[in-house]
């Protein structure tokens, strides 16, 4: 069949548009991981000679907070950024910069959860005092916090949440909100919902000590792995592995935990005269 010459133009004219949309979800991803890049850089400069072991102390609200969503942006951007870039795909009709703020609504999920962990470590600090300290509690809650985030990964809950992170066209369209505030509100129901999916292997961040850059790369990796291995059950199925090895080594030898900080003195260190 020959095409006529309106139709071989309006085919040419699509196939620029998908061109210059793909350019578009790719420079989009390409953004996300150099912010990503930058925060990684940023948030090892800011911790470096912090990391006080299990329970480091999180210092003020505003600097910690800061600390937080700058984190978050360079641990979670490049599992979440295909989500990203299929909401894009999705909003050829939306204002411009929908994208970003979408981005932007999954940081204040984070960071609202980032509020609440500092207000359960402050009224755990005050209500209990030392508790936390390595040569009382401190050793056993961390142990327990890891072999509780290990069973996690095996409950129905992690495996509904995990799904949405992996196949999130169900979500969008389910969520799908017009506009700019619309892009906020389905970022931050993305969010929401990675939350569900890693907040246990975040509490582990803090047994492990969550000034550390070493803990932030596993952890990391962990939820990269998780999010977008092929096999999911092997990617669920190793996180609960390394979950449990480690919780069961602080239990038994945590000086065999290689890049584990051990807190000396008695108590995690104080880093409130450290925050700038």
């Amino acid at each position: 069949m020959i095409l006529s010459a309106d139709e071989q133009l309006r085919g040419r004219e699509s196939l620029t548009l998908a061109f210059a949309a793909a350019r578009a979800r790719l420079g989009l991803i390409a953004v996300l991981v150099v912010v990503a890049a930058i925060g990684w850089w940023w948030t090892a400069d800011q911790m470096s000679g912090m990391d006080a072991g299990p329970w480091t102390e999180l210092g003020t609200l505003g600097w910690f907070l800061g600390v937080w969503v700058v984190m978050m942006a360079a641990m979670m951007f490049p599992s979440v950024s295909p989500t990203i870039a299929l909401y894009a795909r999705m909003t050829t009709a939306q204002p411009g910069g929908s994208p970003l703020l979408f981005a932007l609504g999954y940081l204040v999920t984070w960071a609202a959860a980032g509020a609440a962990a500092f207000a359960v470590a402050f009224a755990g600090g005050h209500v209990r005092g030392d508790v936390l300290s390595w040569d009382r509690a401190g050793r056993w809650v961390a142990a327990a916090t890891l072999l509780v985030a290990a069973v996690y990964e095996l409950t129905p809950l992690k495996d509904a949440c995990l799904g949405k992170c992996r196949s999130p066209l169900g979500m969008l369209l389910g969520s799908w909100r017009a506009g700019r505030s619309g892009a906020l509100r389905m970022g931050a129901t993305n969010g929401a919902w990675c939350v569900g999916c890693c907040w246990a292997l975040m509490a582990s961040f803090f047994a492990l000590g969550i000034m550390s850059i070493v803990w932030m790369a596993v952890i990391a990796g962990l939820i990269a792995i998780e999010k977008t291995l092929p096999w999911r059950r092997v990617a669920t199925w190793g996180a609960t592995l390394v979950l449990l090895v480690l919780g069961l080594l602080l239990l038994t030898a945590p000086h065999a935990i290689p890049g584990l900080t051990i807190p000396t003195g008695g108590s995690t260190s104080q880093m409130n005269g450290m925050a700038p």
